[in-house]
């Protein structure tokens, strides 16, 4: 009898839980979000046991959609010792000729012991009949010892002339560029063909040494601009995450900032830093919609213990080319 009453307690709070997941949220809780529009409705995938999911009608409100996967995938589990799907990391969307192409990160916390793994669908609709995810297995990978960079953090660009390339990378040497082959299911160079594009070092470094993390690039008038996130994340209160910017008219490189320093050498203009509303915020991903641009990145809510919450700003453009420091402005 205990154990039949305890089995319906059990069941009574995680139908609960899951009725309150269906309800529509604010300042709902994320790392590393980035989001995507289909029809009328906008997509978000961070951070989380088996890739978060969330969709909303107005980008305030938002429901809680089931995680991408049910399971970690089996290639995941072999890379990774002791990964069991918990936490799969800094997911990146994309759209291309009717399909939606989401990598997404495997990693031992602390260590390059990481891969970049990609998964397709056809909607991001979870009612759609033909809603399902097909996964591709290993994109990119990183070993201790073999590898100075860390495959995580993948962001997706297409150059001026339909090459897709894949950027990636957080602490070690910095973050990495790469050509992909035009299915975009499998890198197109070898690995000692990547470029560093971004880093807060001259010199190669040790993991602990070079606080840059979260690559993503647009490309806009005439540029590629290479956003990034330097110090660091994930300490709540303590985080003091910031997200700077540098741009090139070559998808290669070399990427500068304002002043003209390389990126690859230290350089990076600022684009926000925390604020006495916001600790560290960062990691951000970039959406565009009737013209306008908006950052879509998670900071840590100084008047919530610290919370990692969602953000969702304008991001505007001066006449000189180059991004308006954001203010946040409190919901």
């Amino acid at each position: 009898m205990k154990i039949r009453i305890l089995f319906l307690f059990t069941l009574i709070l995680v139908q609960q839980v899951w009725a309150q997941d269906q309800q529509l949220r604010e300042n709902i809780p994320v790392h590393d979000p980035v989001m995507i529009k289909q029809n009328d409705t906008y997509y978000l995938f961070c951070t989380g046991r088996g890739i978060g999911m969330w969709s909303s009608k107005d980008m305030q409100h938002w429901k809680r959609e089931k995680p991408v996967f049910a399971e970690a995938p089996a290639w995941a589990v072999e890379a990774v010792p002791g990964f069991r799907n918990n936490h799969i990391w800094a997911p990146d969307i994309s759209y291309h000729k009717g399909t939606y192409y989401l990598y997404y990160s495997i990693s031992a916390f602390g260590k390059n012991t990481s891969a970049i793994g990609l998964a397709t669908n056809t909607t991001l609709n979870p009612e759609d009949k033909d809603y399902k995810w097909i996964d591709h297995g290993k994109v990119v990978e990183s070993q201790p010892g073999r590898d100075r960079w860390n495959a995580i953090d993948p962001n997706l660009i297409t150059d001026s002339s339909g090459t897709p390339w894949l950027s990636f990378g957080s602490f070690w040497d910095g973050l990495q560029l790469v050509k992909l082959n035009k299915d975009r299911l499998r890198v197109a160079e070898p690995r000692e063909a990547y470029r560093t594009i971004a880093s807060r070092k001259s010199e190669p470094t040790e993991r602990g040494n070079n606080p840059i993390e979260a690559p993503f690039i647009i490309r806009k008038n005439k540029h590629y601009y290479l956003f990034a996130s330097i110090d660091y994340c994930c300490k709540g209160a303590d985080s003091d995450y910031k997200m700077i910017v540098g741009r090139s008219k070559n998808i290669e490189g070399p990427y500068v900032d304002k002043a003209g320093v390389p990126l690859a050498k230290g350089g990076g203009t600022l684009v926000l830093q925390g604020d006495q509303n916001w600790h560290g915020v960062g990691h951000n991903g970039i959406f565009s919609e009737k013209g306008k641009d908006y950052l879509v990145f998670h900071g840590y809510d100084a008047n919530d213990n610290g919370r990692s919450r969602l953000r969702i700003e304008q991001l505007n453009w001066g006449k000189d080319g180059w991004p308006v420091p954001v203010v946040v402005v409190e919901q």
